[in-house]
């Protein structure tokens, strides 16, 4: 199997992360289709989509449908909200592990069969640095993101033999709509500036950066690629050097 018969669907593929991974895919010759819940959004990007709400096995499986062959998925689609531990409400803790965890349980029960059956294909889930520590007032979304390495690693022993592998990168805080639209936020609220919210959200990093989405997109790239076919049940962390200092 080699990049330009292999064909890649990339979940939560409008904006972000995943547009990067996208958009490095098909520079590099892959066939590549985005799906997510913003028709919009998706038809802004120019590539070929299919819309798909991965919280919904339902909506998965009509987007698989649609889609046909896959021998690449990237579960990239997420969510992020903010709680104390011990005042964190039922209903947020139920959505981030749909959002998060379940949503990669779904999809890697309906995206790797079909690969097992030819013999070879990448299940990649985009995680983060909260699956490997904790953050304040993330518990819920640290608590599913924790779950989906184990569930990555659990999957890629059962799949070893069958020239599949199932892999995770875990970025830290990415320049991304999301962090954006954080430190919008934090910036009307407490009066401080773009720099030093910034600031805040870096100070962990030795590098004192954001990480840039390309930089996850070419992790991904790699996984993807034949250099990677003993590469299974890893996890690329994409830091900067935070979880190590």
């Amino acid at each position: 199997m080699n990049a330009t018969s292999s064909h890649a669907l990339i979940t939560g593929g409008g904006s972000g992360i995943g547009l990067s991974i996208a958009r490095l895919l098909v520079a590099r010759g892959y066939e590549v289709t985005v799906s997510g819940r913003d028709e919009a959004k998706l038809a802004q990007t120019g590539l070929r989509f299919v819309t798909m709400d991965v919280s919904d096995r339902a909506s998965i499986e009509a987007g698989m449908e649609q889609v046909g062959r896959c021998d690449i998925f990237i579960a990239n689609a997420g969510s992020a909200s903010t709680a104390p531990a011990l005042k964190t409400p039922l209903d947020a803790w139920d959505t981030m592990l749909a959002a998060n965890l379940t949503s990669v349980f779904h999809c890697a029960q309906i995206a790797v069969p079909p690969m097992i059956e030819r013999g070879w294909g990448r299940f990649i889930a985009v995680a983060s640095t909260a699956s490997v520590k904790g953050y304040a007032y993330s518990a819920a979304y640290a608590a599913a993101k924790h779950g989906v390495l184990g569930w990555v690693r659990s999957l890629a022993i059962e799949i070893a033999k069958s020239g599949v592998t199932a892999n995770a990168v875990c970025p830290g805080f990415t320049d991304t709509p999301l962090i954006a639209n954080a430190v919008s936020s934090l910036e009307e609220r407490t009066g401080r500036t773009r720099e030093d919210v910034v600031a805040q959200f870096v100070a962990g990093n030795p590098m004192k950066r954001l990480v840039d989405p390309d930089e996850v997109a070419e992790a991904v790239a790699y996984l993807c690629s034949a250099g990677a076919n003993a590469v299974n049940g890893q996890s690329i962390i994409i830091d900067g050097g935070e979880t190590i200092s």
